[in-house]
């Protein structure tokens, strides 16, 4: 069984291309144009074990919001794709990432709906050149085209960047552990047989 998918999106605003494999092995190959995009991305394909290529172009002239925001869309939708009819998923993920002072948990459903619910005091506006609120704009692109429930929660922390790399860390593996395959598991995790 194959879980991979390339999704293509092409609008005024940006041009992306993202390629995903499921059962990768945490290989990436980022070039976003946003390099702490690039950075968080590269630990969510590494902590989850998924081949992750994401290439796109925005109208970084103006700001990165589109481009993050789009991005966050085009894996969702690849995500979607890759994941198929989510029979023998264990469909629930969780995962408590600690870094240095900072500790973050992010717990994720394959629910077949959309949903975040997202807390994270950032200690500045600003990582580098990074606008902190563009984490929320990836997050609630990807599980609006995912169609998965994320609960994403910074416990604690004193540095930004770290604050964010604790939530993507986490959001890679709470993802690994919500895709992988359970043996037990007969169909699809629902009593409604779908999800």
């Amino acid at each position: 069984m194959s879980r991979q998918a390339k999704v293509m999106r092409n609008t005024k605003e940006t041009q992306i291309s993202v390629v995903l494999d499921l059962d990768g092995s945490g290989a990436s190959t980022l070039a976003s144009g946003v390099p702490f995009l690039d950075h968080m991305l590269e630990q969510v394909a590494r902590h989850g074990v998924f081949d992750i290529e994401v290439e796109a172009k925005g109208d970084l002239h103006i700001d990165a919001h589109h481009t993050v925001e789009d991005i966050g869309i085009t894996l969702g939708q690849a995500f979607a794709k890759a994941v198929g009819n989510k029979e023998g998923v264990r469909r629930y993920g969780h995962a408590y990432v600690p870094l240095d002072e900072a500790l973050s948990r992010v717990v994720v459903d394959l629910s077949g709906r959309p949903g975040l619910d997202m807390k994270i005091d950032f200690v500045r506006a600003r990582i580098g050149e990074f606008d902190v609120d563009l984490v929320r704009e990836f997050f609630q692109g990807f599980v609006n085209h995912a169609l998965v429930t994320l609960h994403v929660d910074n416990l604690k922390g004193d540095n930004a960047h770290h604050q964010a790399e604790t939530a993507f860390k986490a959001f890679g593996r709470a993802l690994r552990m919500a895709v992988e395959l359970d043996p037990r598991m007969k169909g699809v995790p629902s009593t409604k047989g779908s999800l």
